[in-house]
């Protein structure tokens, strides 16, 4: 630590003296008093009541080795069990040689000859040894994360290179470690709770690497890293964090994915290595099945695929390679099923890969930011749609658009879905905007004002995939809506299983409560239509009634709705 810092701090550093001789604590008090706060102690029993009481702020100990009562060995070794008093640097104070060597090779930091008679010496070791351990302890509080007692990133990068040098010849792995929606923990137990899982994982980890000889770091949020000496860990790493946080998270089984690149060591891409675990452990998100995974060929292969499609995506929507379909929703209230609206989804028609699947683009989009590209397209384009069939055939349509998490962190949201139906012409009633239910756990103060300035400017809000997420059923109460759409998981047995049923029911009276509308969504089967009929729901979409369908075939619904021969 620097002079200016320590002036600017203002403080004297503290300095116990143990010595059984009155006139060398007296002679050793004189020397250092003007730049030390200096405590004394006659033997080790004295001293060690001292250290105890004052341990967070000792700076040194000068220790001298022969006393009555408790002689400086003992006092020595008694420091050294206690995980705060073994840092605090000991200097002995001894005239014998012998006593030199043997208290060097306990661990001592520096020794003080005596007799004192060079007090400049004396001044000059204690601080040198002062300013060594307190740079040593801001180095170690600074590599250390503060949570999980593990490597932060910067010192596991560096150990890294470290363990390579001395064990060139042995293969080791990286692994990636990474807890299913962590966000969703701390959004329902609290950050409290968040923490002691990060906590735990951390304890277990460290203990792991330390039986297999390898090297462990939380790099941010809930993403560990280890570095180790190759060999089977999957399982047995796997079962051991799982049995560690069975106390916290009844789901713990489920929580935990992990990411192995086998033998990173023969990669001297050291960025490379920590990537291809976190692809490996990436490609099982979501699936609470499949508990750890290996890169391999497969997972590059799907890399170098969603670098293409990221890549790609400017010229994409230039070009208007994306084409916006849309899935008729019918209102089933009446006697007669009766088209009333549709939900606009995006297709992309790549030049080279031919027809993607949403399912592909859409939540690689969405982790990297990227997703707020493609709903203003869509946006955009639903709105021209909605237009067109009120200006061609004289009736409008409501379309529902997707908006994102990343879309409802936009600034004046509000303002530009105004902008986009005033420069249309169409009506904000049919203009409508689906918000995940997940949408919500993440930050729901924000994403409840930005909710609430939309529906202020006349834009319906529909929550959509209910049911999938956590909590719903005590947010419901809390969270403006206008429309409830009902995950398909819901419905697909709702036929056939008196358990499904009874939810359903459930949900329908909470809606009915609320008075918002009911949209069931996957309807396959006439008995699911009819079931769904039978309990009150609004509107039904699904490949009962239809596949999503591009603008041209649902002009011939319309047509058709409104009795036009074509």
């Amino acid at each position: 630590m620097s002079d200016f810092v320590k002036s600017r701090l203002n403080m004297k550093r503290r300095i116990l003296i143990v010595d059984d001789e009155e006139i060398n604590r007296m002679l050793l008090e004189n020397i250092l008093a003007k730049d030390y706060e200096v405590l004394l102690a006659a033997n080790g029993k004295e001293a060690l009541e001292i250290a105890e009481s004052e341990k967070e702020r000792l700076t040194a100990i000068l220790l001298d080795l022969r006393m009555p009562v408790m002689d400086g060995y003992e006092f020595f070794g008694i420091l050294q069990k206690d995980e705060v008093l073994k840092n605090i640097p000991v200097i002995v104070l001894t005239s014998d040689r012998e006593a030199e060597v043997k208290s060097l090779n306990m661990g001592v930091a520096d020794f003080i000859p005596k007799p004192y008679d060079v007090p400049e010496v004396i001044l000059a070791r204690i601080g040198r040894i002062v300013q060594l351990y307190e740079d040593r302890n801001i180095i170690t509080a600074t590599q250390y994360d503060s949570v999980t007692d593990l490597f932060n990133r910067e010192y596991f990068l560096e150990y890294e290179t470290i363990v390579d040098q001395y064990y060139p010849e042995d293969q080791k792995d990286m692994i990636a470690v990474n807890v299913n929606r962590f966000h969703v923990i701390n959004a329902t137990h609290g950050l409290e709770i968040g923490d002691e899982v990060l906590a735990t994982i951390g304890r277990c980890i460290k203990k792991y690497v330390q039986a297999y000889y390898g090297i462990a770091a939380r790099f941010d949020a809930d993403n560990f890293y280890l570095y180790i000496k190759s060999d089977d860990h999957a399982q047995r790493l796997y079962d051991a964090i799982c049995n560690s946080l069975k106390e916290i998270l009844e789901d713990s089984d489920s929580r935990i994915r992990m990411g192995i690149y086998k033998n990173a060591s023969a990669n001297a891409d050291y960025a490379r290595r920590l990537d291809y675990a976190h692809l490996a452990c990436n490609s099982i998100k979501g699936n609470y099945t499949e508990h750890v995974a290996y890169y391999d060929d497969e997972i590059s292969k799907k890399e170098n695929r969603e670098e293409k499609l990221i890549h790609d995506l400017d010229r994409a929507l230039e070009e208007e390679q994306f084409k916006v379909f849309f899935q008729p929703k019918y209102a089933i209230r009446s006697e007669e099923p009766k088209l009333a609206s549709a939900e606009a989804l995006i297709r992309w028609v790549h030049p080279e890969l031919g027809m993607i699947s949403p399912g592909l683009f859409i939540p690689l989009f969405e982790d990297n930011g990227l997703i707020s590209k493609v709903d203003r397209y869509v946006w955009k384009n639903a709105a021209k749609q909605v237009a067109k069939w009120k200006k061609e055939y004289g009736i409008s349509i409501p379309v529902s658009v997707n908006v994102s998490r990343m879309d409802m962190l936009s600034e004046n949201l509000a303002e530009e879905f105004q902008a986009i139906v005033d420069e249309e012409g169409i009506d904000v009633h049919n203009f409508l905007l689906e918000v995940t239910e997940s949408a919500y756990t993440n930050d729901q103060a924000n994403i409840i004002s930005v909710v609430k300035e939309l529906r202020e400017k006349g834009f319906r809000i529909e929550m959509d995939d209910f049911g999938t997420g956590y909590s719903s059923l005590n947010m419901l109460t809390n969270l403006p809506f206008d429309v409830l759409k009902l995950d398909m998981v819901f419905v697909r047995n709702i036929h056939s299983d008196e358990r499904a049923l009874k939810l359903v029911e459930f949900i329908m009276e909470i809606a009915r409560y609320l008075n918002v509308t009911v949209v069931a969504e996957g309807v396959e089967l006439k008995e699911q239509y009819e079931v769904l009929k039978d309990l009150g729901c609004d509107v039904i979409q699904g490949y009962y009634f239809s596949k999503p369908l591009c603008a041209e075939d649902f002009e011939k619904l319309i047509e058709k709705e409104i009795g036009h021969d074509n």
